[in-house]
């Protein structure tokens, strides 16, 4: 799967290129467009070049957070 067959709305996991390395955004897709792709992660939003990109896939939801026990 590629992010363009990706729908908007969908909560993914992308890897993509920065100065030194790779880095990782988790969230869900909010827009994407010929060049770049915007990501809603818990920091905020995270706008990636296309070409940047190495790997991005769809993730499940997440976990609903247990109550804490005392």
């Amino acid at each position: 799967m590629t992010l363009p067959d990706v729908p908007v709305g969908t909560r993914v996991v992308v890897r993509y290129r920065i100065d030194g390395g790779f880095t990782d955004a988790l969230g869900y897709l909010r827009s994407r467009d010929d060049t770049e792709c915007t990501v809603e992660t818990k920091r905020g939003l995270a706008t990636i070049r296309l070409a940047d990109i190495v790997l991005a896939k769809t993730v499940p939801p997440p976990t609903p957070r247990r109550p804490r026990e005392w």
